[in-house]
């Protein structure tokens, strides 16, 4: 068993001391991901549905970086600034996944400045 880990590709500067992703034994787990500009590290603001859908296009690259792709997606936790968001989330995150949709936990939390929303995801990614 080998841990490779997955950059996100369009990350260009450091956001913490961790991997965007950890891929053993054909399991990815995805560190929670936020609306955040990759090139700067800045947080783009904006509705909880544009930071949801933000948010899940950095999952979505991390796992075509390991050579998987959305439908791969098992499991996520979703962390809420704000609970209330959640019928508005709930369907930004519903159109993103046309599919059969991941096993999920909602929870609100105290999140980094200021953010909405952040997403952790495993993937199960066959033949790798």
């Amino acid at each position: 068993m080998s841990k490779i880990e997955i950059k996100h590709p369009d990350k260009s500067v450091s956001t913490g001391a961790y991997s965007a992703g950890i891929l053993m034994d054909g399991w990815l787990f995805i560190s929670g991901q936020g609306p955040l500009n990759l090139s700067t590290g800045e947080v783009v603001r904006g509705t909880i549905e544009e930071e949801t859908l933000l948010t899940l296009s950095h999952i979505k690259k991390i796992i075509q970086a390991a050579g998987g792709n959305i439908e791969d997606i098992v499991k996520c936790t979703v962390h809420l600034s704000d609970i209330n968001d959640f019928k508005k989330y709930n369907d930004a995150y519903a159109s993103f996944f046309p599919g059969i949709k991941p096993a999920r936990t909602t929870v609100q939390s105290v999140l980094f400045d200021g953010i909405k929303i952040e997403i952790d995801a495993i993937a199960k990614i066959e033949n790798k």
